[in-house]
């Protein structure tokens, strides 16, 4: 195969070559992206603008509302722009820069949904430390090393990926996913790749045990709750965050560390799907919609701005 590694795009998974159905998936996304946006900037404008959520938990919060809005806004438009202009290509910055945010940004992602899970252990396994444990500068600090954590590794798998020499500019998949980009290698180069793709996934199982144990001591605590209600009302949270971190981890486990010969591209879309736009869309319902406090905030909000046009 020759040598291509001159290309100025790429070209993408096309989902139909049918026009009705182009449309039919520019909506669906529209819809899907829509949704997150709305969610995340809630979140985001709701934690800011209320000094009663200014505490870890909600600080946290915030970033994680941040880092789902930019995943989401990365791979979704493009998704949107090719189907509604009949397009599959990417150009080879672009492409360079997808894969470049969706590392920092699922890095610092992962980073950030581990160190709540620490704060949520210390706030209940430990309350009469929390303030100590969990002061300001502490919570500044950690989510620094979150999204410094995020660069690094957007920057690792980034360098790793385009280090390589190409024999196609055909990606199988909706986006520029590097396991779909080594497919069309043509050099030993794509082992770097492979060696931080696999350092990356041992750092993440590592949080992914942290997070279970957090979660775990954290149940241990909750079921010594006297009250019936919230035992219920604690662990049904708990268990939809695990729910949340279980399917970004299987699915990211799925995409980057299967077999070639349980390869498909149904499959992979589906499980693309999963890790990159499911949880930007779950989260703020997860993680805010079903806290009190959140929907209080918003009611303030909502109430200060019909009063601010009635006035």
């Amino acid at each position: 195969m020759p040598n291509i590694t001159s290309t100025s795009d790429f070209l993408l998974l096309e989902f139909s070559d049918i026009r009705e159905l182009q449309i039919l998936h520019f909506f669906m996304f529209l819809t899907v992206y829509l949704t997150a946006v709305t969610g995340n900037l809630l979140i985001i404008l709701t934690v800011s603008l209320d000094y009663h959520l200014h505490t870890p938990m909600y600080f946290f919060l915030m970033n994680l509302a941040i880092l789902d809005l930019g995943t989401v806004s990365v791979m979704v438009p493009k998704a949107m722009a090719n189907s509604l202009l009949n397009s599959r290509s990417i150009s080879y910055a672009g492409c360079v820069a997808q894969v470049f945010f969706l590392f920092f940004l699922g890095g610092s992602d992962f980073a950030i949904l581990t160190i709540m899970a620490h704060d949520r252990y210390v706030a209940i396994c430990n309350p009469l430390q929390y303030e100590t444990i969990m002061h300001s500068r502490a919570c500044f600090l950690m989510a620094v090393g979150a999204w410094l954590a995020g660069i690094l590794n957007g920057m690792l798998h980034t360098g790793g990926t385009f280090a390589i020499t190409f024999c196609s500019n055909t990606i199988d998949q909706f986006f520029c996913e590097v396991p779909q980009i080594l497919k069309i290698s043509c050099s030993d180069m794509y082992l770097v790749e492979v060696g931080v793709i696999i350092f990356t996934f041992f750092l993440g199982i590592v949080c992914f045990i942290f997070i279970i144990v957090s979660y775990v001591q954290i149940f241990r605590a909750v079921l010594r709750i006297p009250s019936v209600h919230g035992q219920k009302k604690a662990i049904s949270t708990c268990l939809l965050h695990l729910t949340v971190v279980s399917l970004l981890v299987f699915s990211c486990i799925f995409a980057y560390v299967k077999p070639h010969s349980y390869s498909s591209s149904g499959l992979n879309v589906l499980f693309a799907i999963i890790y990159v736009i499911v949880p930007p869309v779950l989260n703020p319902f997860i993680y805010s919609m079903r806290n009190k406090e959140i929907k209080i905030a918003l009611w303030k909000l909502s109430d200060f701005r019909r009063s601010g046009r009635s006035g």
